[in-house]
């Protein structure tokens, strides 16, 4: 169907699929006495011709290439209708369901700022269903001068992926948090993303190889204007004829209620962009015919030194959401002031804003020092764990608590009334959140917190060992003046082969750890954040700050344990340091997480204050009991953290209760060894096998971690190995 204006030509096609015994193709074209068959996945070639058949691919989708001759006889073939785009600039787009609003002025763009007068638009809805698309626009075209060629195509089988709801529902959306725990709708291959990879090389041949210039975009993508060249020109004048197309996602701060997104509202973009999107533009006359075009990127072209020309993406027309947050983490969005100019000057808007944030002063107690952190039955522990980081330079303790039996709480409340700590009881029972989420949300309203110059959220087993200087955190703070966020990388460190509860200082008793190269498991390169209270975050985290306020991120001097900077990447939600960010050379933070095998069972037995549901049993103590190497540097602070520990003892009170905790957890481990099942227990853990295997961690992959260690063969855990020796299994059901 055609029909012409004097200025203006409108087409629409339908494209009717072929099914040839129990395989389908979306199109077969005649070029030239060569038929081009394009398959609905792949194809069987000898059921398309006589003859031998080029084969290619995109993706699992093949097409196949012969003399039509040779052709079955009750194949169809279309011909070429390459007139309607002959030496004109074409947009070639794909609509998913966007509105014709959005869709003329995505036309208007292109015509006002790149000269692009035509378009195909690949219309992706099921016509026997959706017909109102084509007509509407039709008619609103009229309205728009200087158009040359507007083409509806549309086809009779879905070109979606066959598993994924429709791209507009945010699962689909390629930053939208919380995928893992998001209801899902069930497939829709209709206006699922683009599965059908063909479609656009069978544009090609159909309609718009004789077009001038080609520009590969979607309806939700608008070309930035030319800076000094138009883009037209700049592709005339690439050797290669193609122009690669470089893409930025856009975002509104904000959803309008019960108003359409617009191009205008899009003011917003990510900092932390992890990538750029692709897509082309293209001389189909300098294009060689053997090369496929594709629906993002152009392998193998020819770019030459041309800088990739720059577009939008905007997002909230692509994917639909009652909040940006649904699409995107807010804490990622930054105000683009291009964006800006575009909504204020071309689309005459009013958009949405990002709100205004500010910083905070500093303390007025400069580099004052502030910890927050959970117990439970930890009360043996306490007193050293309190005296080392006071030597160290920490004023300011907060201690929430809960369900304690060995003390741990009547001790704290002593220490706080001799001035020490501050002691909370935890309440996460009122809350719902677990035991450590719940202290964290109520710790962000403590006059200590708040007023603290630097923070941290640790545990009674994390130790912070600052290798710079004499030690002190002033030492550290001195090393990376500039720095407001400073990553502790853990070192695990192992049971060093002791089994038996000693009242002894935990940092002299146990010396042997992990390497600090060790990758697996992944909680061997988990941090925590010491950071500065300036108000950049929103809320502590168990890691690191949580809730960045993004119109603040540029604020962030955040570096790793060797004084580094980290990348912006990590800003947001890193817990853990990768190979190209783990340093220990200024601070490391020992991780004592088993101790003794005795005083394991006493940590098995109190379960977890976060992971509450999971057992630290033989699989925690497999991936977190390493003892490779010796590591000795913390022990310099031994004669401080001694004379500190003997001088609070030297108050009777704290000499008493702590007396009564080592107690408790001396009584508590012989109930437990009394019983079978922890008798048994303790023979594991202090048999051989799993000595030796806590020397061999550095040769395990990921999936011997998350299965447990009766997955390595007795062979491996008993003999020696080279240092290359690698061994790992298949995934397995992840062990607690």
């Amino acid at each position: 169907m055609a029909e012409k204006t004097p200025s203006l030509r409108f087409e629409h096609h339908v494209i009717a699929h072929q099914r040839i015994g129990d395989e389908q193709i979306l199109d077969a074209i005649d070029v030239d006495g060569r038929g081009h068959v394009y398959g609905v996945g792949t194809l069987t070639p000898a059921r398309f011709s006589a003859t031998a058949a080029d084969v290619r691919a995109n993706g699992l989708h093949q097409i196949l290439s012969f003399a039509r001759k040779d052709a079955r006889p009750d194949l169809r073939f279309s011909d070429p209708q390459q007139e309607a785009f002959q030496g004109k600039h074409v947009a070639l787009a794909i609509r998913n369901g966007q509105s014709v609003g959005a869709t003329i002025d995505w036309l208007r763009w292109n015509l006002e700022h790149h000269g692009i007068a035509s378009a195909l638009i690949l219309d992706r809805a099921d016509p026997d269903k959706d017909t109102t698309f084509a007509n509407t626009l039709k008619t609103a075209i009229q309205a728009l001068p200087g158009l040359q060629t507007i083409m509806i195509v549309q086809f009779d089988l879905p070109l979606g992926e066959t598993d994924l709801p429709a791209e507009s529902h945010p699962f689909c959306a390629p930053d939208a948090p919380g995928k893992d725990r998001m209801q899902v709708p069930a497939a829709d291959p209709w206006h699922a993303p683009l599965g059908q990879l063909n479609v656009v090389e069978l544009l090609r041949w159909r309609f718009l190889n004789q077009a001038r210039s080609v520009s590969l975009l979607d309806i939700s993508d608008l070309l930035e204007p030319a800076q000094d060249q138009p883009l037209i020109d700049q592709l005339d004048q690439t050797p290669g004829g193609t122009l690669l197309l470089s893409g930025t996602q856009a975002y509104p701060w904000r959803v309008r209620a019960g108003q359409e997104p617009q191009f205008s509202d899009h003011i917003c973009t990510q900092f932390d962009a992890r990538q750029k999107l692709t897509r082309w533009s293209i001389a189909p006359a300098k294009t060689p015919a053997s090369r496929l075009w594709r629906p993002f990127f152009m392998p193998g072209a020819a770019l030459g030194s041309t800088a990739p020309w720059p577009f939008y993406r905007y997002m909230a027309l692509r994917h639909e959401a009652d909040s940006i947050s649904k699409i995107v983490p807010k804490t990622s969005l930054v105000q683009d002031d291009i964006l800006l100019r575009h909504a204020k000057s071309y689309w005459n808007a009013k958009p949405v804003r990002v709100p205004k944030q500010r910083s905070k002063k500093p303390s007025k107690v400069p580099s004052s020092v502030a910890i927050v952190t959970c117990m439970k039955n930890e009360g043996p522990f306490i007193l050293e764990w309190l005296a080392y980081h006071r030597v160290i330079g920490v004023e300011n303790f907060l201690v929430y608590t809960n369900d304690c039996t060995d003390g741990t709480d009547s001790f704290l409340d002593l220490l706080q009334s001799k001035g020490l700590v501050q002691h909370r009881d935890n309440p996460f029972r009122d809350t719902g959140l677990k035991p450590q989420h719940a202290a964290l949300h109520a710790a962000d309203d403590e006059p200590m917190m708040q007023q603290a110059d630097w923070v941290v959220c640790m545990d009674v087993d994390e130790f912070i060992n600052v290798k710079a200087g004499d030690g002190h955190l002033r030492d550290l703070f001195a090393a990376v003046p500039d720095a407001n966020m400073i990553a502790m990388t853990w070192r695990l460190f192992g049971n060093s082969d002791q089994h038996a509860f000693h009242d002894q200082p935990i940092i002299g008793d146990f010396s042997r750890c992990a390497a600090e190269m060790t990758r697996k498991p992944h909680q061997a390169w988990g941090f925590k954040t010491l950071y500065r209270n300036l108000g950049i975050f929103k809320k502590l985290g168990v890691h690191r700050p949580k809730g960045l306020k993004p119109q603040l991120w540029e604020q962030i001097n955040w570096v790793n344990g060797s004084g580094k900077p980290m990348p912006k990447s990590t800003f947001r939600n890193a817990w853990r340091s990768t190979k190209a960010t783990v340093g220990y050379d200024l601070v490391t933070l020992n991780h004592y997480a088993v101790r003794s095998a005795e005083s394991f069972l006493v940590k098995r037995d109190r379960g977890r204050v976060n992971h509450v549901d999971r057992d630290q049993g033989l699989a925690y103590w497999f991936r977190m009991n390493h003892n490779l190497q010796e590591d000795l540097s913390i022990q310099r602070m031994l004669p401080a953290l001694k004379a500190e520990m003997d001088r609070l003892l030297t108050d009777p009170e704290i000499a008493e209760m702590h007396e009564a905790c080592v107690a408790a957890h001396r009584a508590k481990i012989d109930e437990l060894k009394a019983t079978p099942n922890y008798a048994a227990f303790y023979e594991t853990l202090t048999g051989d096998r799993m000595q030796n295997l806590s020397r061999k961690l550095q040769h395990f992959g990921a999936n011997v971690f998350l299965a447990g260690p009766d997955v390595v063969p007795d062979e491996i855990a008993f003999e020696d190995h080279p240092e290359g020796f690698f061994f790992t299994v298949e995934k397995q059901e992840t062990q607690h």
